[in-house]
């Protein structure tokens, strides 16, 4: 599998893991677990006027498509490591907490919207950590899902020109 393919199967994936991890952070924020979520954060920081907690119109379908560009591109970034693999679900695990280290221990506390994870508030580093395993979970499935072998109309199954009364069925008429 090329390397191009590799990468739009990984986007694909990481969209709709992104998808799964943002019910999950939305959960949370239901329940009153967590505060403000970074990618909100992140979209009000970038918006022009640049504050994070200064609400602005079309902030939120800006988040969303931050928020899901950023979760394609991971996921394109995966796809190629994969190789063209189906990858296993605890690669998966792996990596999505390797996206949430990245972010929340480095460039994400850089750009200024929030400390880093272990100084945040600890209910919402737990949420943003759990959602980041949802997020690898779900990517590495959906990317299994799409690269799993296909029979095709020309490839027999296995047993299929056998007749299920035996062997000797044909034979006797």
């Amino acid at each position: 599998m090329g390397v191009v393919r590799s990468a739009v199967q990984g986007a694909a994936a990481g969209l709709a893991a992104t998808a799964a991890m943002s019910g999950v952070m939305a959960a949370a924020r239901e329940e009153g677990r967590v505060g403000r979520l970074p990618p909100k954060l992140l979209t009000r920081r970038f918006l022009p006027g640049g504050r994070e907690y200064t609400p602005r119109p079309g902030e939120n379908l800006a988040t969303a498509v931050a928020h899901g560009g950023f979760g394609a591109a991971a996921g394109a970034v995966f796809g190629v490591l994969t190789g063209g693999r189906p990858p296993r679900v605890r690669t998966g695990l792996a990596y999505g907490l390797g996206v949430w280290l990245a972010s929340y221990e480095g460039w994400v506390p850089w750009v200024t919207v929030q400390p880093p994870a272990h100084r945040d508030a600890p209910a919402r580093a737990a949420v943003m950590a759990a959602a980041h395993l949802v997020y690898g979970c779900a990517l590495a499935a959906v990317l299994r899902r799409m690269r799993r072998p296909r029979l095709s109309a020309r490839t027999p199954v296995s047993g299929a020109d056998e007749d299920p009364r035996g062997p000797d069925a044909t034979a006797q008429g």
